[in-house]
């Protein structure tokens, strides 16, 4: 009877075979083809590869990007990526209403730190926001705004070197061009991006985007829910 059996089922079993190896060959240049070339890759560290000294204890307003005014009762931090979906949506449905309820009111600060997490061209986008803040913080925001504009798709390679510097060199004006490309070729922003990520991390951020209202993360990105957690805050001076 087991040999019988066996003999029967042969062929299937070869055929499940085939097609499984076909269904792994296929996922496998799906990701390849996800993850970008070699080509696409160059240039682009890890988190591993990014090495140096940096303190992820504490979240160090005073190196991040921000808006409004100082005197703001309350200060808000944003946790992105400059190429998640939701990040974006979230900024084209969400940040002008923001902007006009909390920080031209005077209400709250608002901080940016970089929680880069999807891939390595996460890591050079970051750098190239912070390689702007450093020059100009005005700047800054209007390069990410811009940048989620002309954001990629999220499972392709696409904020390489060259992209972000044409990308600047087209639409980011009143900044030494020069300096921000040499920047951005000589990983000047890398450690300090990580950092950023570390101490995301080590406050509980786990996806992007994500909000802190003065020093407690929320759990979920409505906007009705940090709208109401600052309204709190406000109540509570």
């Amino acid at each position: 009877m087991a040999k019988n059996s066996k003999t029967k089922s042969g062929f299937p079993y070869v055929f499940t075979v085939i097609a499984i190896s076909v269904l792994i060959l296929a996922g496998a240049l799906i990701f390849l083809k996800g993850s970008g070339t070699a080509s696409d890759l160059k240039g682009l560290p890890n988190y591993t590869e990014i090495k140096g000294d940096y303190d992820a204890k504490g979240l160090k307003y005073e190196k991040q990007p921000h808006l409004g005014s100082p005197d703001a009762k309350v200060k808000v931090i944003e946790f992105a990526d400059f190429k998640c979906p939701a990040c974006k949506n979230w900024k084209q449905a969400y940040f002008e209403r923001f902007q006009q309820e909390f920080i031209e009111t005077g209400k709250v600060e608002l901080f940016f730190i970089n929680y880069a997490f999807i891939d390595r061209d996460s890591i050079m986008a970051a750098s190239a926001g912070e390689a702007i803040a450093a020059q100009n913080n005005e700047k800054f925001w209007e390069f990410m705004s811009k940048l989620y504009d002309h954001q990629g798709d999220e499972t392709q390679i696409w904020a390489t070197p060259k992209f972000l510097k044409d990308f600047v060199k087209e639409n980011i004006s009143g900044i030494d061009y020069d300096r921000f490309a040499k920047d951005l070729d000589d990983h000047t922003y890398m450690l300090p991006v990580k950092e950023d990520f570390k101490t995301g991390a080590n406050y509980g951020v786990n996806g992007t985007p994500q909000f802190m209202v003065d020093g407690k993360l929320l759990p979920s990105s409505s906007y009705a829910e940090l709208a109401a957690a600052i309204e709190s805050q406000l109540a509570a001076q």
